[in-house]
């Protein structure tokens, strides 16, 4: 059974930094991504990694966060390092069998909250 469980979300300052988790189980996927949900706000891409690297950004968040796998592990990580309060969102992991875009993801995680005070 697949599932994708996403942690390490909190409150933190402007400027600050943090490490969100998404731990998946079922099978190891080729494309896992990071997405995000702002209040009042439509889900948006964040950044993927596919199984062979090839770490993709959205702009808004290039230079700041960075996308990692631990095969191994089978969990994908996102540092945010510089976060703004426009970062301030629920982070959903995603995953897919095959080579992904910004689209088209069959699995989702159920979320965590991310919040940045000014």
């Amino acid at each position: 059974q697949v599932q994708l469980v996403e942690s390490g979300g909190g409150l933190v300052q402007a400027g600050g930094s943090l490490r969100i988790s998404c731990a998946a189980s079922g099978r190891t996927f080729v494309t896992m991504a990071w997405f995000r949900q702002a209040p009042g706000k439509e889900r948006e891409f964040v950044a993927r990694m596919w199984i062979g690297n090839n770490p993709y950004y959205t702009n808004s968040v290039k230079g700041r966060f960075t996308i990692s796998r631990d095969i191994a592990k089978n969990t994908m990580y996102l540092q945010m390092n510089s976060l703004k309060p426009e970062d301030t969102a629920v982070y959903y992991c995603a995953a897919s069998d095959t080579y992904t875009g910004n689209l088209a993801y069959p699995y989702w995680g159920q979320g965590t909250q991310v919040t940045v005070s000014s």
